[in-house]
């Protein structure tokens, strides 16, 4: 029995578009996944067919769930700037089963605000449209640049969530993993001033 395709949902922010991945998003993946700077977090870089495949398994969860990690380009001219989305935590913890906001970007892409605009559009359709209750994301103590994009979207560290990561090696200085939290009735709160406007 074949995976029932769905349309992939397309959201759109100010001055990105998180959409669909395109053939031609490989090369530009390629490149950051072989970027020391991005990879700095993550145990290793990727070559070639590592990324491929990386975009692969990415486009048909999107296909198959119509959300997930959606490639995020600029509007104004397209360009490919990495992914921003939703993925159930795929191994074993005391805070899964549970859902992440994720992200990674090409270098040229980091100061401009991307990766928070981007993943705010992700918390909005993982709270308004699916309608779930939690949204957490992970990263090394040392990626202060990724906490702090969990704190513009309001999510709060939680000491008492810190795990042992399942795939990193034991004794691999990544392998500590600092959890944050958001919650649904917590974001709904934060977005009830902008809704009312000034007074």
């Amino acid at each position: 029995m074949h995976d029932v395709l769905v349309p992939v949902t397309t959201l759109r922010t100010d001055r990105l578009v998180l959409r669909d991945w395109r053939l031609d998003d490989r090369e530009r993946f390629a490149e950051l996944n072989a970027d020391t700077r991005v990879m700095e977090h993550f145990p290793s870089r990727l070559d070639r067919a590592e990324s491929d495949a990386l975009a692969d398994r990415i486009a048909a969860e999107l296909a198959r769930d119509g959300f997930g990690l959606w490639a995020v380009a600029r509007r104004d001219d397209d360009r490919f700037l990495g992914f921003t989305g939703l993925v159930a935590v795929p191994f074993a913890t005391p805070f899964t089963p549970a859902v992440e906001v994720g992200w990674r970007f090409a270098v040229d892409a980091w100061g401009h605000g991307y990766a928070t605009e981007a993943a705010r559009a992700a918390v909005r359709y993982a709270f308004e449209e699916l309608v779930l209750d939690e949204l957490v994301s992970m990263t090394s103590p040392s990626n202060v640049r990724s906490q702090r994009v969990m704190e513009r979207l309001g999510m709060t560290r939680d000491p008492d969530g810190d795990f042992d990561h399942p795939r990193i090696a034991a004794g691999h200085p990544l392998r500590r993993q600092v959890l944050y939290r958001l919650s649904r009735a917590t974001w709904r709160a934060a977005q009830a001033p902008a809704r009312r406007g000034p007074r």
